[in-house]
């Protein structure tokens, strides 16, 4: 897929310096991309000239999504939130997707389809993140930089703080939106630490991808270090553990059966899925090595919605409910 796309990709700017018009403005009328309509991004992948009001916004990972319509950014199109998926939006933006018109791109494990961005013809394409569509991202990132400029949200950007912060800032000249948003956020967390009384401690987290494999959570980044701002302590799990992290994320470790039973000893344990609610605390109930375990004898063990793992902004918010909710 990626060598005819980049091909055409190629061509059409080829194309375009031959009638002295630039590869961001392919209706003929002017050069887009000039010094006083774009301004310059620095990433981890180098310097991006990107237009100051973006109108074809292409979002290559569905987690990054929310983060643009919060910045009244118009998205044309983004991926499913799982490969091979039909996808569907987060009911946070929902309404914001339908008004924008946005689709879904074809996504696969073999990565992105190359041709169905270029015909979407973006202004901008904004990628990265945690994970999978990083990786792929990476992968192709000279290919998309040849449809329209390319910013990729870097791995070192490991939280919806400092990705929201980076967009808002750097990307599309909005830091006070962005403020407006962690003061809101502050504000919650402070109600939710003061209404709860958070699980016994300290607490561990699992995650399950479809096909039942487990993960641990590494405790000092992501979800973990999220809830302990609201006093839900982390056990040093990854810590104490010897683990080595998992794939792109960072944020978590495998777990093979054995290993749990020897290492999921707290007393309190919070289970998700990974993409999708793959499991849950009943489920994990019936096999013998989960109903031994001490959160599981006392009923200590917790269910949370899958997109909690990775959450964006509004997820995270939505999540803080969630704990007021289960331990007020």
């Amino acid at each position: 897929m990626y060598a005819p796309a980049r091909l055409l990709a190629v061509a059409v700017v080829a194309a375009l310096a031959l009638t002295g018009c630039s590869a961001s403005d392919l209706s003929g009328d002017g050069d887009k991309t000039s010094a006083a309509e774009t301004r310059t991004v620095t990433t981890d992948y180098g310097k991006v000239k990107v237009p100051t009001e973006p109108k074809r916004v292409v979002v290559l990972n569905h987690a990054l999504a929310g983060y643009m319509y919060d910045l009244d950014v118009p998205v044309t199109a983004t991926i499913p939130e799982d490969a091979d998926g039909k996808g569907e939006f987060s009911p946070y933006w929902e309404k914001e997707a339908k008004a924008d018109g946005t689709t879904f791109l074809p996504w696969s494990v073999d990565g992105f389809d190359l041709e169905a961005i270029l015909a979407l013809d973006p202004d901008l394409i904004v990628g990265g993140g945690i994970g999978f569509p990083l990786f792929q991202a990476e992968k192709v990132y000279k290919d998309l930089s040849d449809i329209a400029p390319t910013v990729l949200v870097g791995k070192k950007l490991g939280d919806w703080r400092a990705q929201f912060s980076f967009l808002a800032d750097d990307v599309f000249g909005k830091p006070d939106v962005y403020k407006e948003h962690l003061a809101a956020y502050d504000k919650r967390i402070d109600e939710v630490k003061q209404a709860i009384k958070p699980p016994a401690g300290p607490v561990s987290y699992l995650t399950y991808t479809g096909d039942g494999t487990a993960f641990g959570l590494v405790e000092s980044v992501g979800l973990p270090s999220e809830l302990k701002k609201v006093g839900i302590e982390p056990a040093p799990v990854f810590a104490d553990g010897g683990f080595k992290v998992y794939g792109q994320g960072g944020d978590m470790f495998e777990l093979s059966t054995e290993k749990v039973g020897q290492t999921i000893t707290q007393p309190s344990v919070f289970v998700m899925g990974f993409n999708a609610d793959t499991t849950d605390v009943a489920t994990l109930k019936k096999n013998p090595v989960y109903r031994a375990l001490p959160a599981f004898k006392a009923n200590q063990a917790y269910d949370l919605p899958y997109w909690v793992l990775r959450g964006d902004y509004d997820e995270s918010m939505a999540l803080l409910d969630i704990i007021e909710k289960q331990f007020s």
